[in-house]
């Protein structure tokens, strides 16, 4: 078994499903995690958002956004995103597995749909949305010379942050918040290595976690 099979078996067994239908209605979004394989090295497709959006203007993110009415599921929102925001169609994408949810600072419960994709793929950035595209290995996640992290008053677990040295811009790309945690946890995950900082959660069983995690912050919405 290659190392992208072996990724993808390992990320499957975190796959939700069904897991939290139990949570009340409450807006949605999803973020769509692409992988691919580069020299023998699993890689991540990261965008850098437009300074002229309304919200996180200017930041690292994961292609997605809010659930639309049309949308099947989760996963339909996350692929639809990717097309409008990068140009990568649906049927070039082999989803693997849906991760923990999370309720961010909007409230709004992210669902990270984590998927392989093709190394050829050139993204088609959409000017309104996206400002870049760019991609890190995913074990620069696991490191500890980039990272840093600091505990927020009122939430579970410290916030984690990277400076990533882009070796073809040469520019410092800031990877910070719930974008640092889903990349940390695809990492561990899906490389099944620990990574050399204090993530927060068992790396075993990250389940408990997040979902009490997502628990407190429900009851006080």
């Amino acid at each position: 078994m290659d190392f992208k099979e072996k990724a993808k078996n390992a990320l499957k067994r975190h796959d939700t499903g069904d897991l939290f239908a139990y949570l009340p209605s409450m807006p949605k979004a999803s973020v769509l995690i692409p992988l691919f394989v580069k020299g023998q090295e699993l890689h991540l497709l990261m965008t850098l958002r437009s300074p002229h959006l309304k919200s996180n203007a200017g930041e690292v993110c994961f292609p997605g956004g809010k659930s639309d009415p049309e949308d099947q599921d989760e996963v339909d929102t996350a692929l639809r995103e990717a097309k409008e925001e990068i140009g990568l169609p649906p049927e070039q994408v082999e989803v693997v597995c849906k991760l923990f949810p999370i309720i961010n600072k909007r409230g709004l419960l992210v669902t990270p749909v984590v998927a392989f994709i093709d190394e050829s793929f050139e993204p088609q950035a959409n000017p309104d949305e996206v400002s870049e595209v760019f991609t890190v290995p995913l074990d620069f996640f696991r490191q500890e010379a980039s990272h840093s992290a600091c505990p927020v008053p009122g939430v579970q677990g410290p916030l984690h942050s990277f400076l990533y040295p882009d070796p073809i811009t040469g520019k410092q790309q800031h990877i910070w918040g719930l974008t640092a945690l889903l990349a940390i946890l695809v990492a561990v995950l899906g490389l099944e290595k620990k990574p050399e900082f204090n993530v927060g959660f068992d790396l075993d069983n990250p389940l408990p976690y997040f979902q009490h995690s997502i628990d407190i912050r429900i009851s006080k919405l």
